[in-house]
């Protein structure tokens, strides 16, 4: 999937139109189109800011992971990394519990 893709799909799921993002980020909706369509690429800086305007990492929007972490996400991450290092093992042990658990309730389930 394209940026432009990318960026039409996640402006829809936003119910934001060309405008409504374009102030969003300070440029107008004629350049979301043409971002849409492919025709340019935005600077680092306004793909930041579309990125932070749909809830989304930049790294998803411009298609360098398919994994779509939202801010929420993001910030927990963060939150984790600044943590003393036992404490990040023990998030992570509980982490690892509860996918585990996941993946073996889906595993019986099919």
């Amino acid at each position: 999937m394209t940026f432009g893709q990318r960026l039409i799909t996640l402006r829809k799921a936003k119910k934001l139109s060309q405008g409504d993002l374009g102030r969003e980020v300070g440029t107008s909706g004629d350049i979301i189109g043409r971002y849409e369509r492919d025709e340019v690429t935005p600077s680092v800086e306004v793909a930041s800011r579309l990125a932070d305007a749909l809830g989304v990492s930049l790294d998803y929007l411009s298609g360098k992971t398919d994994t779509e972490l939202d801010n929420a996400a993001l910030s927990r991450i963060r939150d984790i990394t600044v943590m003393p290092e036992e404490d990040r093992k023990q998030v992570f042990l509980v982490i690892d519990a509860l996918i585990r658990d996941f993946k073996a309730r889906k595993a019986y389930a099919q």
